[in-house]
């Protein structure tokens, strides 16, 4: 007799009825400015994602426990914090759902909620915001340095670095744009933490290790 293969995590079975969160269902149709209800289900968005094959939940399933309001399985879930925001999936979806501004407010709920199953994602994205947010612009050496701190791998790309300097790639100091420029960041930041803070209590979940 042939033993069958065990449930991929993303095609387990479930109750559709169990656990559902209708203000988690809400949150996403409001933050995304998207209509979760058209999503049929086609596949295409699974179909032209190049990442598929390191996600633990496809992205047309991601959008279906969306749909049906299973916020823990959507928020702790790898695959959002893998997409890569590349815009494949919204490209082919038929109902014109921006499937890539879902993933990307899927992963703000996470961060709230405190959930970050892919540390080095989340490390790289706190260290790529922090050097926008103090420079107004990327400062590739510094960036360098504190991911490779954080992560602690510090020596991980330091045989990248020569190479690079000798073609002018990389730069001991940063070069920041001009003052208004940077006041015009710094707004970015500052409305990001308002509505951060204006977040409503069912999407922000226990404080964990990812606020």
């Amino acid at each position: 007799m042939t033993t069958p293969a065990p449930a991929q995590p993303g095609l387990q079975p479930m109750d559709p009825d169990a656990q559902r969160d209708q203000a988690f269902m809400d949150a996403v149709a409001r933050e995304s400015g998207q209509d979760l209800k058209s999503c049929y289900q086609c596949g295409n968005c699974t179909a032209g994602c190049a990442y598929t094959h390191d996600y633990d939940i496809p992205v047309h399933q991601v959008l279906r426990l969306a749909q049906l309001g299973q916020r823990e399985r959507v928020l702790s879930c790898r695959s959002i914090w893998l997409c890569a925001s590349c815009q494949a999936c919204t490209t082919r979806c038929p109902n014109n759902i921006e499937v890539a501004t879902v993933m990307d407010v899927l992963r703000h709920m996470a961060r709230r909620a405190g959930h970050g199953p892919e540390r080095l994602v989340k490390t790289f994205a706190d260290s790529f915001l922090a050097s926008v947010a103090r420079h107004g612009r990327i400062f590739e050496v510094g960036l360098a340095a504190a991911f490779a701190l954080k992560s602690g791998k510090p020596l991980q790309d330091a045989c990248l670095g020569p190479a690079m300097l000798s073609r002018g790639k990389l730069a001991f100091l940063p070069h920041e744009p001009s003052a208004k420029a940077k006041a015009e960041v710094a707004g970015i930041f500052e409305r990001f933490a308002a509505g951060k803070a204006a977040a409503p209590a069912a999407d922000q979940g226990k404080a964990g290790g990812a606020q």
